[in-house]
């Protein structure tokens, strides 16, 4: 993740950047002075903040709420809930038993839980899951491990009660037999 930076000043020395997270975080603007503006060169040039991506390795075990901005990668246990409006993904290692919303979700290894997805869920073919999933685009490759039910797409209306919608069925008369009777 080395970047080349064009137009620094000849005067000044290349830093390295092997600098933590909260070293290189946004200056405030530049004034009028030389150092401050190149300092604020490398930061401008940094990619924006919607490409930000999360990462939990296999070794992390998290039991609690997960909220994440954007994207998180999650190839470690999580118990509990995962809660975003950005995307997720399951990797082949992860095993998460939690009740999953977030904007889009993609698994590779298994989960147990509800999830909830404003777009789109993909199953892997070497997904496993077991819960319910509610989304608008549900994909299901060939192999992938599915327990539950899910609700796919977004009604364009809600029903009306006009003439067209069936009424519910009535109970059965007296002279005919009860379908449900035990043995």
């Amino acid at each position: 993740m080395f970047k080349k930076v064009i137009g620094q000043e000849a005067s000044e020395p290349q830093k390295p950047s092997l600098t933590t997270p909260e070293e290189r975080a946004p200056q405030a603007p530049a004034s009028s002075t030389s150092r401050d503006s190149g300092a604020a060169t490398p930061s401008a040039q940094r990619p924006s903040a919607g490409n930000t991506r999360n990462v939990l390795s296999s070794d992390v075990e998290i039991k609690g709420i997960v909220k994440f901005q954007h994207d998180l990668i999650v190839d470690g246990k999580i118990e509990g809930d995962i809660q975003s409006a950005g995307n997720l993904t399951v990797g082949e290692n992860a095993r998460i038993k939690a009740e999953i919303k977030t904007g889009n979700i993609v698994i590779y290894g298994k989960v147990h839980g509800n999830m909830t997805a404003t777009d789109k869920v993909e199953l892997k073919s070497s997904a496993e899951v077991i819960g319910d999933i509610k989304a608008k685009i549900l994909t299901i490759e060939a192999g992938a491990i599915f327990v539950g039910k899910s609700t796919v797409g977004t009604p364009s209306q809600t029903p009306s009660s006009g003439s067209d919608t069936k009424p519910a069925p009535s109970a059965p008369a007296d002279n005919q037999p009860a379908l449900l009777a035990g043995k």
